[in-house]
């Protein structure tokens, strides 16, 4: 009975010395890595979103050096084209909206239209009264207001995707990187899979949720996004309205949210065009937003979730703005794909927990009864 005693606090001893050891050299291991943290991440989002060109090549090519080679140089001609002037369009464009709206003494054109229409001036005067405020000093917060959404909203951008171009090094080490996950990353995520402190039950279940939930988050709220953006943008560029890009952007966040969704950027649209008695152009924005934007949501997200474990919508729109205060312009899909990940997780453990309390509430009963003779 001693001995059994013993050997007990002994194995637990060399757990605890073990847990620290293991605390220790994973904090001088995030050291080690925390000055190409940047990189890794852009190379672990950009490895999930061209995963798919990655498996059409191989389909094609059969070799995975030849299809990772090409996908990466297709990354390459993105990034170094297409990507980079949207990324300085929208930049331009944010610091050029704001100039729109300024007009002499700092005030702000198109609101000063907007409240003089009769309707919504005498909603204004009814809110100024009960605040006590000026005209004035409603212009100016709303100036102001403004210039620093701009400027907070431009540094992102330029924080988020600048820093990775602008350093050479870090280029170089988020392109290898992405090489080695599309070559090497079904035999990555199999020894990752090993590692897992789980059964392998429990492994396959975490996998298989993951990988449900990053299709349903990933490809289908983003790629849904995109294309709500791409089409209210273009469709903005098309009616003249000033900076597309921004406004095609803003879709694509407001896609996340839930219930009215791009509903926020276009439905105002309307209203503003309408003040400014453009009324085919409203009625054409209207068309593609009811039809179109708000269709693509309704027909191409199905498409791409069907059957698979889905994040709440609201879930994902906090994710998102979360993953852009914490880590810039890549936390649009970094956060919902770490919010998928700390679920996955959570739901392994909460499986495991129920299982345990089952076997607990078994077992007694069997010794009550006995074996049968």
């Amino acid at each position: 009975m001693l001995i059994g005693v013993d050997m007990a606090r002994e194995n637990r001893f060399y757990s605890i010395v073990l847990i620290l050891i293991l605390i220790l050299l994973g904090y001088f291991s995030y050291q080690i890595i925390r000055p190409f943290l940047f990189p890794i991440m852009w190379a672990i989002v950009l490895s999930l979103v061209f995963y798919p060109v990655y498996a059409f090549i191989l389909k094609y090519v059969k070799y995975k050096f030849v299809s990772s080679l090409a996908t990466l140089l297709i990354i390459i001609l993105i990034l170094i084209g297409p990507f980079s002037y949207f990324v300085y369009v929208l930049s331009q464009e944010l610091i050029n909206l704001v100039s729109h709206f300024q007009g002499e003494n700092g005030n702000v054109n198109i609101i000063r239209t907007l409240l003089s229409h009769p309707l919504i001036n005498t909603i204004i005067q009814k809110v100024l009264s009960v605040f006590h405020m000026t005209e004035q000093e409603l212009y100016n917060t709303i100036s102001t207001s403004l210039m620093n959404f701009a400027k907070q909203s431009t540094g992102l951008i330029k924080s988020g995707f600048g820093n990775i171009l602008a350093g050479g090094m870090n280029f170089v080490l988020m392109l290898l990187t992405i090489f080695f996950f599309l070559e090497d990353g079904p035999a990555f995520i199999e020894k990752l899979e090993n590692l897992l402190p789980f059964s392998r039950r429990q492994r396959e279940r975490l996998l298989r949720q993951t990988k449900d939930i990053v299709v349903s988050t990933i490809y289908g709220g983003v790629v849904v996004g995109m294309a709500q953006g791409l089409i209210g943008g273009g469709t903005f560029a098309l009616l003249g309205i000033h900076s597309p890009v921004f406004w095609g952007l803003a879709m694509f966040v407001a896609s996340f949210i839930p219930v009215v969704g791009t509903f926020i950027i276009w439905g105002p649209a309307i209203i503003y065009l309408l003040f400014q008695s453009l009324y085919l152009k409203a009625v054409i924005l209207l068309a593609v937003g009811v039809v179109i934007i708000a269709g693509i949501d309704n027909v191409l997200r199905p498409l791409i979730v069907r059957g698979k474990i889905k994040l709440p919508t609201i879930a994902i729109f906090f994710a998102i703005f979360g993953g852009i205060q914490a880590f810039g312009f890549i936390g649009l899909i970094l956060g919902p794909l770490i919010l998928a990940l700390f679920l996955s997780v959570f739901e392994i453990f909460r499986y495991s927990e129920e299982e345990r309390c089952l076997a607990s509430d078994e077992q007694p009963s069997q010794e009550k009864t006995g074996p049968e003779k």
